[in-house]
């Protein structure tokens, strides 16, 4: 009994799935042999011929577009795998073969549920480059440096002073009433 149940299980059965599982299709090519009626085939049957023949390049082309935006690099990025699928479904389509590409923006779909839903912005963060966003603090930095100087806080109270016995509101309130005067 014990020689029975304790027997190593062969575990590449389980894991090892056949070699042409791995082969994606080519963009519109339908398994050999007659296509079977849509509205009365097997659930089965309608992935291998009418959904997988069209998802899966789809899918192939999005990691290609994901490793070329290094999106598997960092933990953030501005890249968008649903836009981006849908815009490459929608332009790769079989029944529009003819017609030419469509931005994600210009589907008119997207239009009417982006009217309904905004998108916020993107953020800063995502749309610099590494080199626009370290330019962007150094200058920030060296700003503060020179501001934090003792001859430049003197000149800034100074300014400020001026501004305030000179009250620059109410001088520029009458500069513009006048020029509107005229």
């Amino acid at each position: 009994l014990e020689a029975e149940t304790f027997q190593p299980i062969p575990m590449e059965e389980f894991f090892s799935p056949p070699a042409t599982q791995y082969v994606l299709p080519i963009l519109g090519e339908v398994p050999p042999g007659e296509p079977p009626d849509p509205k009365k085939c097997s659930p089965r049957e309608y992935l291998e011929f009418y959904l997988f023949p069209v998802v899966l390049p789809g899918l192939a082309a999005l990691l290609q577009e994901a490793e070329k935006e290094k999106c598997f690099e960092g933990k953030r990025t501005k890249f968008i795998p649903s836009d981006f699928l849908t815009e490459w479904l929608y332009n790769n389509n079989p029944k529009k073969k003819d017609e030419s590409f469509t931005e994600l923006f210009s589907i008119p779909f997207v239009k009417d549920w982006l009217k309904d839903h905004p998108r916020p912005p993107i953020p800063l963060s995502l749309l610099l480059s590494e080199e626009e966003a370290s330019t962007l603090i150094q200058s920030f930095w060296r700003g503060y440096r020179v501001r934090c100087d003792s001859e430049v806080q003197e000149l800034r109270q100074w300014q400020r002073k001026l501004r305030d016995e000179r009250n620059i509101t109410e001088v520029v309130k009458k500069f513009w009433a006048k020029q509107e005067a005229k």
